[in-house]
C-alpha cells in the first residue's frame, strides 16, 4: 500500500528496507541474545542519514516529515524492532530543542546527533512516576549561573550510551497549577554526579539500551534550559502526537514483519503432504493478519500526515497508537501460532517479534491511557 506516496517517499522505503535486510537482519539475533548496543550499525545508519532523520537540514539532518519518518520506522521494525529502535531513537528528545531551543542549543545538540557523533535521549519517567508525568519529582535549583539537579529517572532509552538528555525537572515547586513549575534542561552524561545503570533482562527490544539515571548534585550551565522556565510540562505535551504516531509506526512495522514471515513459512512448511497455506484455518489467519496490518498502516499514515499539516490530532494519534500496538501484539501472536513449535524458539524471527511487540502497548502512554485520551477528546473534556 502506498497511501499516495511520492516517488521520493517510495524510494526512501526501498532504500531503508534494503539497508535493514543487508545490515541488520544478519546480526539481529546476535544483538538480541547478547543485549548489546549496535554501535557499528549506528555508524552505517548515520551515513545514510537515518539518525535524527527529522532534524532540519540546517543542522545536519535529512529534514524528513513525520510521514517519511513513519515509513522509515515501519521498514526498520519490520526487520528488527530492537535495532530499529536504536536508530529511530538516536535523536529522542530533539523535538524539544527543535521547537523551543536557541540557535546555539540546536547547533550544540542536534548537529552531532544527525552526523552520528552523539546519541541523545529524553529523561521523563521516574521510579514512582510513569503515566502521571505531572508527578515528576526530579528537582533543578538555580545556584548562580548554574542549575543543580537531583533525582532519578527510570526506563530511559539510550540511558547508558547517550551523550546528553533532555531532562524534565521541577524548577518551581510552589508554582500555581498542577502542570506549572516544570522545565526541560539538557544534561550531559559526562557531568560530575551523573550515573547510569543499564537495565537488562527485558522481555524485548533487547538491542536498545535502557537504563536508570541517577543525578546527584549535577551542575549544568543555565543556558542548558530549553525555552521558558516553568513551561516544560506543557512543552512536553506538545510532542506526544508525534511520538505516539511514531510508536504506531513501530507497531505497523512489527505486524508487517511478523505477517510476512508467517506467509513465507506457511507456504514452505508441509503437513499431511501439502503446504499448510492450503488449509483454510491458516488462510483465515493470514487474511486477518494482513488486513489488520493494512488498517493499522492507514490509520498511522493518516495521523503522521495530519501532524505534518500542523493539525491538532491528539485523538487520532492516540487512536493510531492504541490500535497499531494491539495489531502488533495480535499479529505477532498469530505468527508464532502458524510456526507452531518452531515459533517458540529463536530460530525464526517471529519469536523476537512476539516479545518485541508488547512494549508498544506500554511506552509513550499505555493502552489504557490512550483510551482515556480518546474518550476525553470524544466527550470534549479539556486537558
Amino acid at each position: 500500500m502506498d497511501f499516495g506516496l511520492s516517488d521520493e517517499q517510495k524510494q526512501i522505503r526501498e532504500e531503508v528496507r534494503r539497508f535493514a535486510e543487508n545490515e541488520i537482519e544478519p546480526v539481529a539475533k546476535e544483538y538480541d541474545v547478547e543485549e548489546k548496543y549496535p554501535h557499528e550499525i549506528m555508524d552505517k545508519a548515520a551515513e545514510m542519514g537515518l539518525l535524527g532523520a527529522h532534524i532540519p537540514l540546517d543542522y545536519g539532518g535529512a529534514g524528513y516529515s513525520n510521514l517519511e519518518s513513519a515509513i522509515i520506522t515501519e521498514e526498520l521494525f519490520a526487520v528488527d524492532p530492537g535495532i530499529g529502535l536504536c536508530i529511530t531513537s538516536a535523536a529522542f528528545g530533539a523535538d524539544a530543542i527543535m521547537e523551543f531551543g536557541t540557535d546555539d542549543q540546536k547547533e550544540r545538540f542536534l548537529t552531532p546527533v544527525a552526523e552520528g557523533e552523539a546519541i541523545m535521549g529524553a529523561a521523563i519517567s521516574e521510579p514512582d512516576t510513569g503515566s502521571d508525568v505531572s508527578s515528576v519529582s526530579t528537582s533543578a535549583e538555580k545556584d548562580g549561573d548554574e542549575w543543580v539537579i537531583n533525582g532519578n529517572k527510570m526506563w530511559i532509552t539510550n540511558g547508558s550510551v547517550g551523550d546528553y538528555y533532555v531532562v524534565l525537572c521541577q524548577t518551581d515547586p510552589d508554582a500555581d497549577g498542577r502542570y506549572n513549575g516544570f522545565s526541560q534542561i539538557v544534561v550531559e552524561s559526562d557531568r560530575d554526579g551523573f550515573e547510569s545503570e543499564k537495565i537488562t533482562g527485558k522481555l524485548g527490544i533487547r538491542a536498545s539500551d535502557t537504563a536508570e539515571l541517577i543525578l546527584d548534585d549535577v551542575r549544568v550551565p543555565e543556558d542548558n534550559l530549553i525555552g521558558t522556565r516553568g513551561m516544560g510540562f506543557l512543552q512536553q505535551m506538545q510532542f506526544f502526537d508525534e511520538t505516539r504516531t511514531a510508536v504506531a509506526a513501530q507497531g505497523v512495522g512489527i505486524a508487517k514483519g511478523a505477517s510476512e514471515a508467517a506467509l513465507d513459512y506457511a507456504q514452505e512448511r508441509e503437513q499431511f503432504d501439502r503446504p499448510i497455506s492450503e488449509f483454510q484455518a491458516i488462510q483465515h489467519k493470514l487474511a486477518e493478519m494482513h488486513t489488520q496490518t493494512e488498517a493499522a498502516r492507514n490509520l498511522t499514515y493518516k495521523a503522521a500526515w495530519n501532524v505534518d499539516q500542523g493539525e491538532d490530532i491528539t485523538k487520532l494519534a492516540s487512536m493510531a497508537k492504541e490500535f497499531a500496538s494491539q495489531v502488533a501484539v495480535d499479529v505477532a501472536d498469530e505468527a508464532v501460532q502458524i510456526h507452531g513449535g518452531a515459533g517458540y524458539v529463536n530460530d525464526f524471527p517471529v519469536e523476537r517479534f512476539y516479545r518485541d511487540a508488547k512494549i508498544t502497548q506500554i511506552y509513550e502512554g499505555t493502552t489504557e491511557i490512550q483510551k482515556n485520551i480518546i474518550a476525553r477528546e470524544l466527550l470534549g473534556k479539556g486537558f
